[in-house]
């Protein structure tokens, strides 16, 4: 038999760090599980690598420590963020708010813009890359670029351009935000012959017609109804929509 990773026991709290990149401590989780310990301390070691990052565990990690109970651990050398990554979508998938946070808690460029984007417009992740990558036409978006790190912007003043001209339907439709509507919105301000102060004007008189509707198709014919209403020179709003 061969032992490995053996369980180590200390009260010195400050051997320990939290690794640069990982999630944040969940405050309710952290809660329940003082309570739970509180019942019944059970050895569930965390995992930490030669540095003492800790691995998995962290919120284990802080409750022992608010508790002032020993910390049990394992040292595993050699681990890092992408380890943290694989065991942690194993017990709880990560969120696109947690892959924004760790990349940006590594300060990268593009999600620190990213982030500034989001809390300044506040559309959703999949919004919110649709305009600043431009991959709004087609088939679903992918998240895998972003999860991954490599995330790229294309054109970030565009993309600003784009959320402030959706932002001022807000007072005429409030599912702005809807998905299937930006995916809507984002096609019609990409055609050359649209004008938002065109759109602005005939919702004031038609504001009824926007309702909520199930897919961007739907919403593009609505947009263009409402967009030619009692218009001489009708635009169409619907070719090339990447359907």
């Amino acid at each position: 038999m061969k032992i490995v990773n053996q369980v180590k026991q200390t009260n010195d709290y400050s051997l320990f760090s939290i690794l640069k990149g990982n999630r944040s401590i969940n405050k309710a989780h952290l809660n329940r599980l003082k309570k739970s310990i509180q019942e019944e301390s059970l050895c569930v070691p965390i995992i930490v690598n030669e540095n003492y990052e800790i691995i998995d565990g962290q919120n284990r990690y802080s409750a022992w420590k608010e508790l002032e109970l020993p910390v049990y651990y394992i040292i595993v050398k050699g681990y890092g963020l992408p380890q943290v990554q694989r065991l942690n979508s194993n017990i709880k998938n990560w969120n696109n708010d947690d892959y924004m946070d760790c990349y940006c808690q590594l300060e990268n460029p593009q999600y620190l813009k990213y982030r500034v984007f989001k809390e300044t417009y506040g559309f959703g992740h999949y919004e919110s890359i649709a305009m600043l990558t431009g991959h709004f036409k087609g088939s679903g978006l992918s998240f895998t670029n972003f999860r991954t790190g490599t995330f790229k912007i294309k054109n970030y003043k565009y993309a600003c351009d784009m959320a402030e001209k959706l932002i001022l339907v807000q007072p005429f439709y409030d599912g702005y935000k809807r998905r299937s509507f930006v995916l809507a919105m984002l096609d019609v301000i990409n055609n050359q012959s649209f004008e938002i102060g065109r759109l602005l004007q005939k919702l004031k008189y038609q504001q009824s017609t926007l309702v909520h509707c199930t897919n961007k198709q739907q919403y593009l014919f609505i947009l263009q109804d409402i967009y030619n209403y009692k218009a001489s020179n009708k635009i169409n709003l619907i070719y090339n929509n990447g359907e």
